[in-house]
């Protein structure tokens, strides 16, 4: 692992107010044996990395080195989820798209234990949602590859230009498509209330705290009915 992860483990501890003894203390080690971890000498079991997860309200992949978000991957996952809407008109609601591209991530890691983009979601009145995904949207706008629309209710609208449906997915893979397909193909003709239910009632959203990061790991202990 580099120094920029080790360094970034000890300014989450140094930003929460934690000192070592405190850190250490909250995931079972010596304040020695924590010293040593930050320092980059020795590594956390599984379990002492899982608590320390916790301590700072982090994704485990964080604390094994780092998460690696694919924005570019990410913006795919957006056009992709655009282009099997189902929908006759190809549109969706900004809200429902962001609980569909969660239950792709979510959903990817349950069957893999890895993300799909790697983007990290935030637990919030909208979430759970990346900090990246509005940003994204504007981007892709920019590049003439959607339109964003709003209707008289206030309601806003996301649909793919004509033009970028030519463009190829280089980045999401067969199998990651297919499961877009099927998340899409469950949710089709559903109300965005209903997603927003679903999503805001799994046990990742439920037991995290508000603008607290929703670490992947909880999706594991989700029935597999419930996954998307």
């Amino acid at each position: 692992m580099t120094k920029n992860y080790y360094k970034f483990i000890k300014d989450l501890r140094i930003k929460k107010g934690l000192s070592q003894v405190d850190v250490a203390k909250k995931i079972g080690i010596s304040r020695s044996s924590y010293v040593a971890f930050e320092q980059g000498k020795n590594e956390l079991s599984l379990s002492e990395a899982t608590n320390l997860a916790n301590v700072f309200g982090i994704s485990l992949c964080d604390v094994e080195g780092g998460l690696k978000p694919n924005y570019q991957k990410y913006k795919e996952m957006i056009l992709a989820y655009l282009r099997n809407s189902g929908s006759d008109d190809g549109k969706l609601t900004k809200t429902k798209l962001a609980k569909l591209l969660y239950l792709a991530d979510f959903a990817w890691f349950y069957n893999t234990l890895k993300s799909m983009s790697g983007m990290q979601y935030r637990r919030n009145l909208y979430g759970p949602v990346p900090d990246m995904y509005f940003r994204a949207l504007d981007e892709l706008e920019d590049e003439g590859k959607i339109n964003i629309d709003k209707t008289k209710n206030g309601i806003t609208l996301i649909f793919e230009n004509r033009g970028s449906g030519k463009d190829a997915l280089t980045n999401v893979s067969k199998d990651e498509v297919s499961l877009i397909k099927a998340i899409s193909k469950k949710w089709e003709g559903k109300r965005t209330q209903e997603i927003v239910d679903f999503t805001h009632n799994q046990l990742p959203y439920k037991i995290c705290q508000q603008d607290e990061i929703i670490p992947y790991e909880l999706i594991t202990q989700q029935d597999p009915d419930d996954v998307y």
